[in-house]
């Protein structure tokens, strides 16, 4: 399997792409300045000059990008664009990770997590800006995507326990009452993701045991 990771160089991205290599997985780092990541094989290339013919070698696209900048947040739905006009019609598939804040809190999936009173009002921005990449996805039957939310507290510096609970569109607390995920059991589920493929044109949740 091959598997091309977009924005590899950042903290998401490097660990995605560690967990994949460890796994003995084809990987191609895909970033914008010099390779940092493990991988040996890279793409240097700004994602907007991405072609189709730099993608095709490709079964999977992991696309890590982000952005918090609330000036630049149009970003996130211009670069998933862009990567759906390279893919459409083809069978490589495209695996994007989204936010917590577009999760659904009513079992009748009307009332997204951002929209609920407490939500921070600092995070919304950014949680619409990621909802709606996730609007446009389920608009397209030419891509073979899966939108993937991290829990609410996603940790950058986070253990790797190797076990995490899949969940769906409804926001999910552990048994512990928490919503929460390391980085490093994030890539986990990404990677088992990319290897499985059992949740095309879906959106998947993930937060620790």
């Amino acid at each position: 399997m091959k598997i091309g990771i977009v924005a590899a160089n950042g903290k998401a991205g490097q660990l995605i792409t560690k967990e994949a290599i460890n796994r003995g997985l084809d990987v191609t780092a895909i970033v914008r300045n010099k390779n940092k990541t493990v991988a040996e094989k890279s793409i240097i290339k700004d994602l907007f000059d991405l072609t189709s013919e730099d993608l095709k070698p490709f079964d999977v696209i992991i696309d890590a990008f982000g952005e918090v900048r609330e000036d630049k947040l149009h970003l996130h739905q211009d670069s998933v664009h862009h990567l759906n006009k390279l893919l459409s019609n083809t069978d490589t598939r495209l695996i994007i990770i989204g936010g917590a804040g577009s999760l659904y809190v009513d079992d009748k999936l009307e009332t997204q997590l951002y929209n609920t009173p407490d939500f921070p009002e600092s995070y919304k921005p950014l949680s619409i800006a990621q909802g709606k990449v996730l609007d446009d996805l389920r608009k397209r039957n030419d891509i073979r995507w899966t939108f993937v939310s991290p829990a609410a507290e996603f940790i950058e510096d986070g253990e790797r326990t190797g076990t995490y609970i899949l969940a769906g569109e409804k926001f999910t607390l552990n048994d512990n009452g928490e919503s929460k995920i390391s980085y490093a059991d994030f890539a986990i589920a990404m990677v088992d993701e990319a290897v499985k493929g059992d949740h095309i044109q879906e959106r998947i949740s993930v937060l620790s045991k």
